[in-house]
């Protein structure tokens, strides 16, 4: 908390203002302040067409947040801002329902008949049988597990990598480019001594 303005708040409402989703925001070791955003289905962005996050929006985000976090008063070192990559975690029913008939992996809170882990096809609930399903194969036929929200520990979209010119394949290279760093040099350029692309301290000036 800093100003009377928590951290998340603070973020949620900056990147928000831009049109922008909030996927997770967290605070790591040294000062590093992690923000994981997306693009909202349906909306035009400046920065091009389409509901995949580009490193254009991300640099955008990242712009706008040193400006209204140092207007807030947030204490940090270094801001990390990117896409949520392929295993993109869910958490609210609006994630849910953007990603209905995926693949996904939940972990429930309690375990059901014996298990906590399930993979499968992400379906609406229907009457009785919970908020949501997933659609699972138990080694002998398919079945139907029912859920809602607040039994979940975490749920993540299960990869899909296609890399021959289609358009998951062409999302898929995308987000796995895609993080722009404040901050942070990327572990493999520094152990080299190069900077990282987009790199930058907190007062928002670029490494040389």
């Amino acid at each position: 908390m800093a100003g009377g303005v928590s951290v998340d708040r603070a973020v949620e409402a900056a990147v928000t203002a831009l049109h922008y989703e909030v996927v997770e925001i967290e605070r790591a070791a040294r000062g590093l302040l992690r923000v994981t955003i997306d693009r909202v289905p349906g909306r035009m962005y400046p920065t091009g067409e389409g509901d995949a996050l580009t490193v254009d929006d991300c640099e955008a985000v990242t712009r706008h947040l040193q400006y209204s976090l140092e207007v807030d008063g947030i204490d940090y070192e270094r801001l990390e801002v990117s896409s949520p990559g392929l295993d993109r975690p869910l958490r609210t029913a609006v994630d849910f329902e953007r990603h209905v008939g995926s693949e996904i992996t939940l972990t429930l809170k309690a375990p059901l008949a014996g298990r906590k882990h399930f993979r499968g096809r992400l379906q609406a609930g229907s009457e009785g049988s919970g908020d949501w399903g997933v659609v699972f194969h138990d080694g002998k036929a398919e079945q139907l597990l029912g859920f809602a929200l607040d039994e979940l520990r975490e749920a993540r979209l299960v990869p899909v990598l296609d890399f021959k010119g289609s358009e998951s394949g062409r999302k898929a290279k995308r987000q796995a480019r895609q993080q722009v760093r404040q901050g942070h040099p990327a572990q493999d350029q520094e152990s080299q001594g190069q900077p990282a692309p987009g790199a930058a301290d907190k007062d928002g000036g670029k490494d040389r």
